[in-house]
């Protein structure tokens, strides 16, 4: 027999993924108490069908690409991957889809949960249908935060809604590799998979309406092009899908373009993402999606949702009904659709909702003040775990230019004793974008093997508006890759 179940707490966060962890974690380390919502696997998107998996799945081609480019244990290297012992592996870090040890970890820091589907039905209100078959009518004293994620794009491709097809969840957990894949998208996802399933064993055709990694200088994204090509992918590159069907024999067909067909067993759309929010009721607090389009939020620098009813920054004198309650982040604030950058925001955002309710936060906070998510406007990291790596943080000339600073470039081939004696025949290259009236870096990009560990450096040096005059004496450790700091500096004039 259902029931219905009255609760009260001061913050809801609906949506258990790692950004909604983040906040509960921060309003609890606050004083106040949280409840996570949860329609399916506490740890979300990243731990079970993202992040990790995807990264489970590279990390051994890369790891054996690495030792067959170093004499002396290229000869040591004998075989090709081991296909099953990969997806085992992959399976040991997605915790075979069991998320017993994150709900021990809500448990531990005194966070509640409950497991299914929350709706707001009004300010500070949420029906939850939970799993149980009980109902749970929730109110929140202080603040509900929308953490749900975000969900794939599916373009409008003649005949994909009749066929069975891979978004990167079925990728990331599929069970056996198989034969022939495509690949549709350029983005991120659709390289890294692309390259992971390649080195598996699949003959892989990646499809993109443009080039790869359209958000990278051309000079980066060129060497992942010549990495995929080097692993057997085919690409059709500007190239449309005009349609896809099934075949007898359970294949699929891919009309493209100019007339020619891709024939293989298995799909992968992967051709970006967006916010998760439809369901979660928020036409009921004023926030509508206009005609045609996908409803997406707007937040202020501490994660609160502008327009919804009842949502001023301050409080209203003599009415504690009114006030902050709703905050949206990570990708379900639709600004930077990262793992780690969401991570941030729920800090943030956590740590600001716990302020306002003590009252030690009043109006806007503090740009870089422990309530302020500037960093995304300013110093957002970014890595393709493709190999070779992509990595860059903050603005490109480009970005730059567009948002009014008087910026100059500095680029060059990552060509140092360090990068020469970490593989044979390294191909690499970097980038630095210079605010030319601070003298400081607005942004930086690296291409090439493992570059990846040089970019939390870069992220510093923004963040900390660092003078390029003093970062000339941040010596790079001899013979690392990190060199090619000195060289951009000394070919920037300093």
């Amino acid at each position: 027999m259902t029931a219905q179940l009255e609760r009260e707490f001061d913050v809801i966060v609906i949506g258990a993924g790692a950004v909604g962890e983040n906040v509960a974690d921060r309003v609890v380390r606050g004083g106040l108490s949280a409840v996570l919502i949860e329609a399916e696997l506490v740890g979300g998107e990243c731990s079970y069908w993202a992040c990790m998996p995807s990264k489970a799945l590279l990390r051994p081609g890369t790891a054996l690409h690495g030792a067959q480019t170093v004499p002396g244990a290229q000869e040591a290297v004998t075989g090709t991957l081991d296909a099953a012992a990969v997806l085992k592996r992959r399976d040991y870090f997605t915790s075979n889809w069991q998320d017993d040890g994150q709900v021990k970890w809500v448990e531990k820091r005194g966070i509640g949960l409950i497991r299914g589907r929350g709706r707001i039905t009004a300010p500070r209100k949420v029906q939850v249908a939970g799993r149980d078959g009980n109902s749970y009518a929730l109110t929140a004293r202080h603040a509900v935060v929308v953490a749900t994620g975000s969900i794939p794009n599916l373009p409008p491709i003649d005949g994909l809604a009749d066929v069975g097809y891979w978004t990167t969840r079925e990728a990331t957990s599929a069970r056996a590799i198989p034969e022939r894949l495509a690949v549709l998208g350029g983005g991120v996802a659709g390289v890294e998979l692309a390259q992971a399933f390649a080195r598996l064993g699949s003959t892989v055709t990646l499809i993109a309406r443009r080039g790869l990694l359209g958000a990278f200088p051309e000079q980066a994204s060129q060497l992942v092009t010549a990495g995929l090509r080097a692993d057997g992918v085919e690409l059709r590159l500007h190239t449309g899908t005009q349609s896809v069907s099934e075949n007898d024999d359970g294949s699929l067909t891919l009309a493209l373009d100019g007339g020619s067909t891709v024939t293989v067993d298995k799909l992968l759309v992967a051709t970006g993402r967006h916010p998760a929010l439809k369901g979660l009721g928020l036409e009921s607090v004023g926030l509508n999606a206009a005609e045609g389009k996908p409803l997406l939020l707007t937040t202020d620098a501490t994660g609160l949702v502008h327009g919804a009813q009842e949502n001023s920054p301050e409080p209203t004198p003599g009415d504690g009904a009114r006030g902050p309650w709703l905050y949206a982040a990570g990708d379900a604030a639709g600004k930077v659709l990262l793992t780690h950058q969401g991570k941030y925001e729920a800090r943030a955002t956590g740590d600001a909702i716990a302020a306002r309710a003590k009252g030690e936060l009043t109006g806007a906070p503090a740009p870089w003040s422990r309530y302020a998510q500037t960093a995304g406007e300013h110093a957002v990291p970014n890595v393709v775990f493709t190999d070779p790596e992509l990595a860059n943080v903050g603005r490109s000339v480009e970005q730059a230019a567009t948002d009014g600073y008087r910026v100059s470039s500095v680029d060059l081939p990552i060509r140092v004793a360090g990068s020469s004696l970490h593989a044979e025949n390294y191909q690499g290259w970097a980038q630095l974008v210079v605010d030319e009236d601070r003298k400081v870096l607005l942004g930086a990009t690296f291409a090439g093997p493992d570059v990846s560990e040089l970019l939390h450096a870069a992220t510093i040096a923004v963040v900390g508006g660092v003078p390029l005059d003093r970062l000339w004496h941040a010596v790079p450790s001899y013979p690392t890759i990190s060199e090619v700091w000195l060289r951009l500096l000394e070919k920037y004039g300093l």
